[in-house]
């Protein structure tokens, strides 16, 4: 028997067994360190996806992801209700910023004093005032197209952006629409199709251009390929094979093009084809399953009993002959059916012909599992877009107080990070630009001195955005809580009016001239009137001194 051989080192001692070769690990039956590794395991063996780039894996086949979602969306109620609960939810209807010019930045910037708290205040009030004359003007010229506010052009782009993937906005300068009670500003928004976006004749992702956006050495983006017209618009087929290159900014800093998507991976420059592309198999099959359930009920409402007959005249005749007249007997059924109304009341009893038998259609649709197994499916839904499951199904039977606010408060931060995401990537650089021509041809309180816009564009545009309100579950106990809140130093009436859509100015405004008006009238001020104004009184209450003698 030949002994075991011990290879010593340079330093006389044993070496340490070798380790397996790479070879050897990656071959059958080797093993892996992990079984995420296995490439032999009867449940991976056929699961190999391959290691795409960021662009690679996504600008080839996004043309087709994004069809199919636009069809889903369109005919399918559930992902339809789910775009729109989000968009309720993070823009709605009354998404506006907040201005705060930062103060503190400019008075350290400029070593100027004026800058400060009371400064900002006054900037803001003017600033916003321009803004909703802007935004919110009946000529509607804050669209190039003349047809949106800005609040309805920025939720049609948030729209693109869950759908489609990426919103994209153009920034035009329109000087003859100025005057004559028209426009009062040149700056106007072109929300374009982001299907538009794409490599001059379709040619493939390169190292300056990747799905139509043009790139630096550092993958920055410095412009954008946009077809004149959209590929699907025949009666423009000539624009539609035509690309015009729009950089992404001037000179001076002020954009072009306001492209915003979601990224995935590092190095990516084209949006991941929206939220539903994780689950697009899944809802697709679901919308089929609905259909099918569907169909089988109504064929089991009309269908439901049938007679059945021992004989079938023809088939018999074909199989004893020609001679043999057997239709006699279907004769003699339809005369008997003809002649006897046996009636009971004011119904009529069935009685059959010898031979016949009544047979009833059992109805087994819907699946009886069919409601549970779709409630499954949404959960799986719901999980994809960000919502809760009661938001995606609006069913709330089976929820109480703690779960339904549990449920909501988790899809808020979701909303809450999509609006605050979109509002830094594209509600920003908009209101960048408005107020850019806005302090050019309006007139701001400025300190004597202060830089120009251009010069402290951030500083000066500092603002936060405010969307729709959060709502409550239970009124009474989550109003106690934010006053609580308030009283701990936990929170403040800004950020509590803020999660209801309010701003805490115009309501402190407003309940001053309440109070006011209770004192005017006569009239005893209410509870909330006494705590908040510690030693007023209302008129009705005053005793007017007696004049001195």
């Amino acid at each position: 028997m030949t002994k075991p051989v011990t290879i010593l080192g340079p330093d006389g001692n044993p070496l340490p067994p070798m380790q397996p070769s790479r070879g050897k690990m990656l071959a059958p039956g080797g093993g892996a360190p992990y079984d995420a590794a296995d490439a032999f395991g009867e449940h991976v063996a056929a699961w190999r996806p391959y290691l795409y780039s960021p662009d690679g894996e996504l600008n080839m086949y996004r043309d087709r992801i994004v069809a199919r979602v636009r069809d889903l969306v369109r005919n399918d109620g559930w992902a339809s209700g789910a775009v729109t609960r989000i968009l309720d939810n993070a823009i709605g209807g009354h998404f506006r910023p907040l201005i705060k010019p930062d103060w503190r930045a400019l008075k350290a910037y400029t070593g100027n004093k004026a800058f400060d708290a009371t400064w900002a205040h006054e900037f803001s009030q003017v600033a916003s005032a321009n803004w909703r004359s802007w935004a919110f003007d009946q000529g509607r010229y804050c669209d190039a197209q003349r047809k949106l506010t800005i609040v309805q052009l920025l939720r049609l782009g948030f729209r693109h952006k869950l759908i489609d993937g990426d919103s994209l906005i153009q920034v035009c300068w329109i000087p003859e629409r100025i005057g004559m009670g028209r426009a009062r500003y040149a700056t106007a928004m072109q929300l374009i199709d982001p299907d538009r976006l794409s490599n001059p004749q379709q040619q493939f992702d390169s190292n300056t251009s990747r799905g139509g956006v043009a790139v630096d050495q550092f993958g920055a983006a410095v412009g954008y390929w946009i077809r004149r017209a959209h590929q699907g618009d025949w009666w423009a087929a000539a624009d539609s094979v035509t690309w015009e290159y729009i950089p992404r900014e001037d000179q001076y800093g002020r954009p072009y093009i306001i492209h915003d998507f979601d990224s995935d991976r590092a190095g990516q420059h084209r949006g991941g084809a929206g939220i539903f592309t994780p689950v697009l198999q899944r809802m697709k099959m679901l919308a089929k399953y609905d259909s099918v359930e569907l169909d089988a009920a109504v064929i089991n409402s009309i269908f439901g009993a049938y007679i059945e007959s021992p004989f079938d005249h023809s088939l018999v005749a074909d199989a004893v002959g020609d001679e043999t007249d057997l239709s006699a007997y279907q004769v003699e059924r339809s005369n008997y059916h003809a002649e006897r109304k046996t009636m009971l009341g004011e119904a009529r009893v069935p009685i059959l012909f010898p031979g016949e038998k009544i047979n009833m259609v059992a109805a087994e649709r819907p699946n009886a599992n069919f409601a549970a197994f779709e409630k499954s499916f949404l959960r799986n839904f719901a999980s994809a877009t960000g919502l809760s499951a009661q938001q995606m199904s609006h069913d709330w039977s089976d929820t109480n107080y703690s779960s339904a606010r549990g449920a909501l408060l988790e899809a808020y931060k979701t909303l809450t990070r999509r609006r605050n995401d979109f509002a830094s990537n594209t509600a920003q650089p908009i209101l960048c630009c408005f107020l850019e021509e806005s302090m050019e041809v309006d007139d701001y309180p400025l300190p004597g001195g202060a830089p120009s816009f251009m010069e402290c564009r951030s500083m000066y545009s500092r603002a936060e955005w405010m969307g729709p309100a959060r709502g409550w579950i239970d009124p009474v106990a989550e109003k106690q809580g934010a006053v609580l809140g308030m009283d701990a130093g936990l929170s403040t009436l800004q950020q509590e009016c803020m999660e209801q859509g309010l701003d805490y100015e115009e309501v402190l405004e407003q309940r001053k001239r309440e109070i006011d008006k209770f004192s005017e009238l006569g009239i005893p001020p209410p509870t909330w009137a006494g705590m908040q104004v510690p030693g007023y009184v209302p008129a009705s209450q005053t005793i007017t001194k007696p004049e001195p003698t």
